[in-house]
């Protein structure tokens, strides 16, 4: 590839991200898929829900502490729109539960490593709260094997945030 492509190939996805809002104070119930994306970008995840219709996540992260889903019906219009990095979410999650319930509910984690002697996977969630901590959830052979807040390893020794986090 030549190097004026290749910069002008960044520019543009560059160009392109700047175009895409964050957060979702311009969506609306009733607006298109196409709305949507055109106002958020492409989505990092897609899910089909239980009762019809598409969950389409926007994981604002690994750093963001928010994900917005845009729930979707049948015809393409916007039926909801929610912030689920929230307690009400995090308490619901519970052992036992099937992992693909977990990322309906709080979609891609900030992170995920493996999960040391107990196997499997732990998935990290950075969210906006008044103490800097995240909420991890142990996945082991597709299910929850528990849940729970610990300090975020971003956080200094006091338990601040980083300036600029």
């Amino acid at each position: 590839m030549k190097p004026s492509f290749a910069r002008a190939s960044c520019l543009a996805a560059v160009a392109l991200a700047a175009c895409a809002g964050y957060g979702t104070t311009d969506i609306h119930p009733g607006d298109t898929v196409e709305d949507v994306q055109g106002r958020m970008g492409s989505p990092t995840g897609r899910y089909v829900l239980p009762q019809g219709g598409t969950r389409y996540e926007y994981a604002r992260g690994p750093f963001g502490k928010h994900t917005f889903m845009i729930d979707v019906d049948a015809q393409g219009r916007v039926a909801s729109v929610q912030q689920v990095l929230t307690e009400a979410n995090f308490g619901a999650v519970a052992p036992g539960m099937p992992r693909e319930e977990v990322l309906l509910r709080l979609g891609r984690p900030s992170e995920a490593r493996a999960g040391g002697w107990q196997g499997g996977e732990v998935w990290s969630y950075r969210y906006d709260w008044t103490f800097c901590q995240w909420f991890q959830v142990s996945v082991v052979d597709g299910r929850v094997r528990d849940a729970a807040y610990s300090p975020d390893p971003m956080c200094d020794a006091d338990g601040h945030e980083p300036a600029g986090r």
